[in-house]
């Protein structure tokens, strides 16, 4: 089972000054919106997401679909093809987003065994 892009999602307290933070790690940003309080930064192949006010910490993110370096994989393992195999290994998933749709964007959620939390959120 291919999970797709891996990448942190942080919980930022101020979202200027994360960037700057990791600006001077050599981070860049990619992608985001700071007008709407989240922004992704890229170092190298390591990705990171800063969102201020939108999670409760941080989370293992992964994107089905997306490679690495954001671009797009075909084919690629459907969230809700994840859904159902976690299901059956008997991991319980915390959040299904939208749970009656047979296709396109979604996301499930889980809690590995210390706690962290897991985003899978699929774009496309």
């Amino acid at each position: 089972m291919d999970l797709g892009a891996f990448s942190i999602s942080l919980t930022v307290a101020d979202l200027g000054r994360s960037r700057a933070f990791y600006e001077a790690l050599g981070f860049e940003v990619t992608g985001g919106d700071a007008d709407q309080n989240w922004l992704i930064m890229v170092n190298g192949a390591t990705v990171i997401g800063l969102f201020h006010d939108m999670f409760d910490q941080n989370m293992l993110t992964f994107n089905p679909g997306w490679a690495n370096d954001m671009s797009l994989v075909d084919p690629f393992t459907d969230v809700r093809e994840i859904q159902r195999r976690l299901e059956a290994a008997g991991i319980e998933l915390t959040s299904i987003v939208p749970d009656d749709n047979p296709e396109g964007p979604a996301s499930i959620m889980l809690i590995d065994p210390d706690g962290n939390p897991i985003l899978i959120d699929q774009h496309r």
